[in-house]
């Protein structure tokens, strides 16, 4: 229960409806209880009655006496038991008679509706209270997640995240819900009935007793074994989701290529596997509702057999009414009882949910917030010495880097793939902390700055163009505050990312719903929107991670043109691969396995005529064959 202890605070936090349920729960089992009473009061009553009845004749009546069962119905009619002894005659006899057994089953009836009222307020406080702490659950699990750095998700796969988030919170709750119902109900039942038992015939307890810890045991190993196979199937129903959505996903690599025969086997495949340990859960499962049967059984023709040779025998007063009734108690303590072993295994499942979820819950972020002041941000940014290293590929990405870029200037970042381009925007986002060095944003360390404030300051469009399944709008105001309606501003950014022509023609325009991740438009399209989207909250910070590859230099041009107005008091910082899109930058840093191979301005490095002037030259010399081929 170690791990489950996590969840105590949420029982403090909803103690109110624990404590009625469990009030409900008693009052419940009161009703519940004195049921079985009323039938054997029925039982005996009837048993008596008619035995009297029989010694009647029809003008000249025996002496009555007065059963026990009789003195305690007669007041429930408004009638004295006293004229039980004035019946004359068989008539009057049997009319008494079917109005008491009237008012026993209208009494049942009454009982059995408190009952299940009660029962019902039950669930409405318990289950109830068990949905409330999920939704909670899964909220600090979903904040959690999203204060945890970069590097958590490498090392972890969203599948994992989100199995977590739902099948592992759903399982927890099953624990705080019906098991935590069951039992409660279970000890309390236990209590009530076993003491109704108790007084009744403590040997006839016993021997109606026998099989129900039986069926416990039996019944938590073929849980046991059912919750592994069942685990077995949720794991290939998980990797059939995963094929699933990986071929929808795909689809258009999977038509290029002309897989789709291949990919259909393959699933089909898993398919198979899945039938197969569905089929090896099915026959596990049903043995479970005949175990029970079988040892209800047994137990209730413990109590016949044992019962009615005590009858037989006149031993400890026992009755046909009791020999009914201790059926109907074996009936009623069967579910709770075969609860046990459910419940046990309920809670093996969730303590071993809640360990996987307080794995995560117990990580804390590397990148915290250390400053809740919201001092504006400026844009200038300065790098000193700084190395940095990947946590979990143990990859040296930056070495000894410094540069340093006013507000509102310019700077562009080349280099080959791998060199640390990405590296740098990483960091100034504070998506990552740098191994060493100081990086500082208006002079002052970014360790100092609000977190919030800062990333909010920045408009970043990453080289992994990433677009919500929503519409146009809401993309593109993604980065707005919410409540408010920006039209003009939506449009503006679209227009400046040379993107709105594209929108108007489509039928919807900007209500246009993007599929997964955006597959509604082209790559140049996307990483577009993307582009307005960073600049429609007007950031003192855009960085732009190579996210113009997807487009032509002809409309790449265009974008930077547009942009130019944007970034005209905005710190920029544009990496590239292309040096024709960065030639207009204030400063220019050509980056080679982490470290500053060149630097200055367009002039200063095409008079170098190093890295720079090499790839410069090479540009336009592709560039100038892709016109004379279009010529």
């Amino acid at each position: 229960m170690k791990h489950l202890a996590h969840l105590n605070r949420y029982f403090v936090q909803y103690k109110w409806h624990m404590v009625l349920g469990i009030v409900f729960i008693i009052l419940s089992n009161i009703f519940q209880v004195y049921a079985p009473q009323v039938v054997r009061g029925a039982f005996d009553m009837l048993q008596e009655s008619i035995e009297q009845y029989n010694t009647m004749g029809d003008d000249d009546p025996a002496e009555l006496t007065m059963p026990s069962s009789v003195a305690l119905v007669l007041p429930m009619i408004g009638q004295d038991p006293a004229d039980w002894l004035k019946l004359d005659n068989k008539k009057q006899l049997a009319q008494t008679i079917l109005s008491l057994s009237i008012v026993l089953a209208v009494l049942y009836l009454v009982l059995a509706l408190l009952k299940g009222i009660f029962l019902f307020f039950t669930r409405q406080t318990l289950i109830v209270m068990s949905r409330h702490i999920e939704y909670d659950l899964k909220n600090e699990i979903f904040d959690h997640y999203q204060r945890l750095d970069l590097a958590f998700y490498k090392r972890n796969n969203t599948g994992d995240l989100m199995n977590r988030i739902s099948e592992d919170v759903s399982r927890v709750r099953m624990y705080l819900g019906p098991a935590v119902m069951y039992t409660i109900n279970l000890v309390v039942l236990f209590i009530l009935a076993i003491g109704a038992m108790l007084s009744v015939s403590p040997l006839l307890t016993m021997y109606v007793l026998i099989p129900l810890p039986i069926m416990s045991v039996l019944i938590y190993y073929v849980s046991t074994i059912i919750n592994k196979k069942s685990e077995e199937v949720q794991r290939q129903q998980s990797l059939l989701s995963t094929l699933s959505q990986e071929a929808f996903s795909g689809i258009r690599v999977l038509k290029a290529f002309n897989k789709e025969l291949q990919y259909s086997q393959r699933f089909d495949d898993a398919c198979k596997v899945y039938r197969k340990r569905q089929l090896s859960l099915v026959k596990v499962d049903a043995l479970f509702m005949p175990t029970i049967i079988l040892l209800i059984g047994l137990s209730t023709m413990l109590a016949i057999y044992v019962g009615g040779v005590m009858v037989i025998n006149g031993r400890d007063g026992i009755t046909v009414g009791n020999i009914a009734e201790f059926v109907i108690y074996v009936n009623m303590l069967t579910w709770p009882f075969a609860a046990v072993g459910w419940v046990t295994s309920l809670v093996q499942r969730a303590s071993a949910s809640q360990e996987r979820i307080n794995e995560f819950l117990k990580q804390e972020p590397e990148i915290r917030n250390e400053r809740e002041t919201d001092a504006p941000i400026r844009g200038k940014i300065e790098f000193r010495n700084v190395s940095f290293r990947y946590p979990d590929t143990g990859i040296q990405a930056l070495k000894g880097v410094s540069f340093s870029v006013d507000s509102g200037k310019t700077l562009a970042i080349l280099g080959r793939t791998g060199s640390g381009k990405s590296t740098i925007a990483n960091l100034v986002a504070r998506l990552f902390e740098a191994d060493s060095g100081e990086i500082l944003v208006d002079n002052q360390p970014i360790r100092e700055h609000n977190l919030y404030q800062l990333r909010r300051s920045i408009g970043y469009v990453p080289q992994d163009v990433f677009l919500f399944s929503d519409s146009i709008a809401n993309n593109i105001s993604f980065g707005l505050d919410p409540g408010s309606e920006f039209p003009l501003q939506i449009r503006e950014a679209a227009r400046k990312a040379d993107v709105l022509q594209n929108i108007e023609d489509f039928r919807d325009q900007f209500e246009t719903v993007l599929g997964e991740r955006g597959i509604t438009l082209s790559g140049g399209q996307k990483q577009r929107v993307s582009i307005a989207r960073a600049i429609a909250k007007d950031p003192k910070i855009l960085i732009l991670d190579d996210c113009l590859s997807a487009v032509d230099t002809e409309t790449e041009e265009n974008i930077l043109q547009n942009l130019k107005p944007v970034m005209k008091d905005k710190t920029a910082i544009i990496i590239s691969h292309r040096a024709s899109s960065v030639k207009s930058a204030d400063h220019i840093l050509i980056l080679d396995e982490g470290l500053v191979a060149e630097e200055g301005t367009h002039e200063e490095l095409i008079e170098k005529q190093g890295i720079y002037f090499e790839l410069y030259q090479q540009q336009l010399a592709e560039s100038q064959k892709i016109t004379d081929e279009q010529a």
